[in-house]
């Protein structure tokens, strides 16, 4: 088979699935990967399970995750029913494979108390006054970064106090913002007003044009490391922060999924566990029977 059909497959999933620059790169290495190890005898038209299996096993034993595993078998299939479209093969070896089961990380947040410490920043120049408004948006409305670097000066609704987000698969959703946020994202664009800029980028560098990724990253990184906090402050820690602090006041797990965007249920239960080690915590340490068996055992 031409090997133009990655390049193909590439154009499918970027203008028709709409994908990430991201994740179609991610696809496209793990195909690649697969298309060496199979080498020149067999072509992806006439590849077996057995031989799919083989390559997957190969992997394994070379110290790939379950994780990466996953996104490799993936990429497979998605291949393949993307050339059953095209008409270039009838069946999918790959349909009837799994990758190996994963171990659930439970994603790690941020207390009360470090989250105040982290936001109770005396910010007196523009840029400081730009990241305490970005980290209380984050932490207001549990924004991912993407979401938070494309959202324009129209996208804040300040009378109503709402953000209107794009999410992922193209997916619109508003959301609150508090009112510490809003008021910190006003104090912003009032220095805004300072900058020319050439974009309507909310969040801009001091040269206006629209703050990149691997930035916001790195302006958290750095309000952390003065803050003096014994952890890494990124976007994603301010976002499982504010879904668990959600869940803890509220309880209201499909509210908690509409607020983060996620797509299935099953994706916002993490977070559950994640209260419930929280209550268990308590417990222990609160509990009279809870301890007593420690002291036992001690004795």
């Amino acid at each position: 088979m031409d090997v133009n059909w990655f390049q193909h497959f590439e154009s499918y999933l970027c203008s028709e699935r709409q994908l990430s620059k991201h994740t179609v790169q991610n696809y496209l290495r793990e195909l690649n990967r697969v298309d060496r190890l199979l080498g020149d005898l067999t072509t992806w038209d006439n590849v077996s399970r057995e031989q799919l299996q083989s390559v997957l096993s190969q992997l394994h034993r070379k110290g790939l995750s379950p994780r990466s595993l996953s996104l490799t078998l993936s990429s497979i299939k998605q291949f393949y029913e993307f050339l059953i479209c095209e008409g270039m093969t009838q069946v999918n070896p790959a349909i009837s494979l799994s990758a190996p089961k994963q171990n659930k990380l439970l994603p790690k947040n941020m207390d009360l108390d470090s989250v105040t410490h982290l936001l109770d920043i005396e910010a007196g120049d523009p840029l400081g006054i730009r990241d305490k408004a970005i980290m209380e948006l984050f932490y207001s409305s549990g924004l991912r970064l993407a979401e938070l670097a494309a959202l324009d000066v129209m996208d804040i609704q300040f009378s109503e106090r709402l953000v209107k987000v794009m999410g992922k698969g193209s997916k619109e959703r508003i959301i609150p913002i508090g009112k510490v946020a809003i008021t910190a994202i006003a104090h912003w664009l009032d220095c805004r007003r300072d900058i020319m800029c050439d974009s309507n980028a909310l969040f801009v560098t001091h040269k206006g044009m629209r703050l990149a990724h691997r930035s916001i990253q790195a302006r958290l990184a750095k309000w952390g490391q003065e803050q003096a906090l014994n952890m890494r402050v990124h976007p994603h820690k301010l976002r499982h922060s504010f879904a668990t602090h959600m869940l803890e006041s509220s309880a209201d797990l499909r509210a908690v999924q509409e607020l983060l965007g996620h797509a299935n249920l099953s994706t916002t239960q993490i977070y559950t566990s994640l209260d419930f080690q929280h209550l268990a915590k308590v417990y222990d340490g609160a509990h009279p029977r809870a301890t007593k068996e420690k002291k036992d055992k001690n004795e």
